[in-house]
């Protein structure tokens, strides 16, 4: 049997029905632990949980899916439902041990065609969302016993490159990366580790109709090292490792990217 890094572990997850923060989910209980994921609340989100249960029922017959996986419905840019998340997480499973702040939204558009609504929308999704709930997981960590945890930032390669349609989003992802070295300032005292994943061109729900276009898709790939875009399940591994004290224990303040190599290879 492979080695599991995380057994007995509490996790939450933002915005983990789909793409990287579905991956990471599953992977964090294939290694072990519990997990509550955040997601919007709607239909459609309801219906990937839903397959995700059927998907843990189906690949271990040994668990109970519900017993693993638990759902806390709502929008993540309010600051009670990030409250909501951890407290129900911790009232279920009694602490919480990792928290990855995964929820993010990205409609292209030109830097003069941005609106105001788009503009607000952006931030408190990328950014405000994952402050409140970053802190909210801070708290929890900081006052169980015993104390502790591991949080991980979900950021981009765009934190550290620009990009022409994407000005109100590059920020926020820059705003996410500074979020958690800040953290891992402010947390160490407490044995709290904060660090950030930066995903390069990841096929997700966010980028799956740029990436429909065979050009755009064949130019991308060409300035990839490693020949290929990545794939939500990429994630998997870098995010484990972070949540695992035995793995990364002093491993705080860092950034991580996951691009196949496409940051070191931009001219």
């Amino acid at each position: 049997m492979a080695p599991q890094f995380l057994t007995g572990k509490v996790c939450a997850i933002t915005g983990g029905v789909t793409g990287i923060g579905r991956a990471i989910a599953l992977a964090y209980i294939s290694h072990g632990a519990r997990v509550a994921i955040n997601h919007l609340g709607d239909g459609s989100s309801s219906n990937h949980f839903k397959s995700m249960l059927a998907e843990i029922a189906s690949s271990n017959k040994d668990i109970k899916a519900e017993d693993v996986l638990i759902e806390v419905p709502g929008n993540i840019s309010t600051q009670d439902v990030a409250i909501e998340l951890i407290t129900k997480t911790v009232a279920r499973w009694g602490r919480l041990d990792v928290f990855v702040s995964n929820a993010g939204i990205c409609q292209f558009a030109e830097f003069l065609d941005i609106t105001s609504d788009l503009f607000t929308s952006t931030v408190s999704t990328n950014l405000t969302g994952a402050f409140y709930a970053i802190q909210a997981a801070a708290r929890a960590m900081s006052t169980q016993s015993p104390r502790g945890g591991s949080i991980i930032g979900i950021s981009s390669i765009s934190a550290l490159v620009g990009g022409a349609q994407q000005g109100h989003y590059t920020p926020t992802k820059a705003g996410v990366l500074s979020l958690m070295q800040s953290s891992a300032c402010a947390l160490g005292k407490y044995n709290v580790r904060c660090n950030a994943l930066l995903p390069g061109t990841v096929r997700t729900q966010l980028n799956e109709v740029d990436l429909a276009d065979d050009g755009k898709r064949k130019y991308m790939e060409g300035r990839i090292p490693l020949g290929r875009t990545g794939e939500p399940r990429d994630l998997a591994g870098p995010a484990v490792f972070l949540a695992s004290e035995e793995l990364s224990g002093y491993v705080t303040g860092a950034q991580l990217l996951v691009d196949g190599g496409l940051f070191v290879n931009l001219q």
